[in-house]
């Protein structure tokens, strides 16, 4: 690995490498293959790993299957005999609407000696378009766009969108009764909840429509009122936990931003750098946690190590941006948290600091993330930028183009959410 003295940002881009690997599906499945049926194995899918994990099960799994799954649109996993669809992300449309009528096609009429294989990664939630009756594919734009400007965080947001689903919140899984259904999960949600990864399509939890209606009134999210209606009737409740269809199903989280963290953590322990993980579930306002991680930064900056070695702090989760009712410009979550961060490091020597998703992608651009360090805000400043501006205009990206900053490794194939990672030397 890079040294930590010698070449902070290369030290942090393999840090990154290290995490994504350990989120790896072929790595990830190889411990989780379900006991083999009688009759058929069917395998469905959706999210942003979805392309990659199938791929991957078709090299682990020696026998027969047949099976489609999901993927966000543009550069996928080939696979022979799994069916890789692809839709928009994060925005649903037809062709998620396409997709998920599908998904429910292909696990109608099978039998209890038969096998599903649900491979589950998040974004399956935008790629799994399946209004409930009564809806349109409009409606269902018009909520997600209202929970991606709300700044709920994800957890809290998918129990609005498994109420208004012919497929989440466990509805792909009954309709595949009475055939068992193994989900194995990647997780980009914080605290690894099964049921909230992609909203749950196969795995239900005890959300109820009261709960929906609570988070749209607390967060003050504006849905349509014919939205509103659906929620409150009988159509919107899904299916329980204890509903005997769900009985003899296997649910596993086969990869989590906690592992990926911990393998993280022992990389950069093992090149002599003295670590902690902060949480595996940071959520909130990215700036607020930027400013929070700058904090703790700064002040181990100041009492330094017990021994003179470097400190690295670590992090995971999901944070959120709340757009509101104002413009605009580039970016996501991960960029608005570092220029938050980099404007209260402003003038520090000695930090250095990454935050990615391990997806590969932050936001709409090509770009994970970024990294910072205390010339950070000075650089984009020399180059004819207001870092301060461009933070309340939730213009990051564009900052950090400025400041040459950007950190692109490109699609990364997983997708366990945020990896944030400072260094003080």
């Amino acid at each position: 690995m890079t040294p930590p003295l010698a070449d902070p940002r290369g030290f942090l881009a393999g840090l990154f490498a290290t995490a994504v690997e350990a989120a790896d599906p072929l790595a990830a499945l190889r411990n989780h293959l379900p006991q083999r049926p009688a009759g058929r194995t069917v395998v469905v899918g959706a999210g942003k790993a979805a392309s990659q994990m199938a791929a991957a099960f078709e090299r682990l799994w020696d026998a027969e299957l047949t099976g489609v799954v999901v993927a966000r649109a543009g550069p996928v996993e080939a696979c022979e005999r799994i069916e890789v669809l692809q839709a928009s992300h994060p925005v649903p449309d037809e062709n998620g609407l396409a997709a998920s009528a599908r998904l429910l096609e292909t696990v109608g009429g099978l039998t209890g000696d038969d096998l599903v294989v649900a491979l589950i990664s998040g974004g399956g939630s935008a790629l799994l378009a399946a209004p409930a009756e009564g809806l349109t594919l409009a409606d269902e734009i018009a909520v997600n766009r209202a929970l991606l400007s709300s700044g709920a965080p994800i957890s809290v947001m998918n129990v609005v969108r498994k109420h208004i689903s012919r497929i989440k919140g466990g509805r792909l899984a009954a309709a595949a009764a009475p055939a068992r259904v193994a989900s194995l999960i990647v997780s980009d949600v914080p605290g690894d909840d099964p049921a909230l990864v992609a909203s749950g399509p196969t795995v239900p939890d005890s959300a109820t429509a009261e709960e929906a209606l609570a988070i749209v009134r607390d967060y003050r999210i504006e849905l349509p009122e014919r939205v509103l209606a659906h929620i409150r009737s009988a159509g919107s409740r899904a299916p329980s936990p204890t509903d005997p269809a769900f009985r003899d199903n296997v649910v596993e989280v086969v990869a989590s931003a906690r592992l990926s963290l911990d393998r993280a953590a022992r990389a950069a322990r093992a090149a002599g750098v003295e670590t902690t993980i902060l949480s595996d579930r940071i959520e909130g306002e990215a700036r607020e946690i930027g400013r929070m991680h700058a904090a703790l930064a700064l002040e181990r900056a100041r009492q330094g190590s017990t021994d003179g070695r470097p400190v690295l702090l670590l992090s995971g989760g999901e944070t959120t941006v709340t757009i509101g009712d104002g413009t605009y410009g580039k970016g996501g979550r991960n960029t608005e948290f570092l220029l938050s961060f980099a404007l209260d490091i402003d003038g520090v020597e000695n930090v250095h600091a990454l935050s990615a998703d391990t997806d590969g992608i932050d936001g709409s651009q090509d770009n994970a993330g970024a990294f910072c360090d205390g010339t950070t805000a000075a650089r984009i400043r020399a180059a004819g930028g207001d870092p301060r501006r461009l933070l309340l205009a939730h213009d990051a990206w564009s900052a950090f183009d400025l400041a040459g900053d950007l950190f692109v490794p490109g699609p990364t194939g997983t997708n366990v959410n945020d990896f944030r990672a400072i260094l003080v030397r």
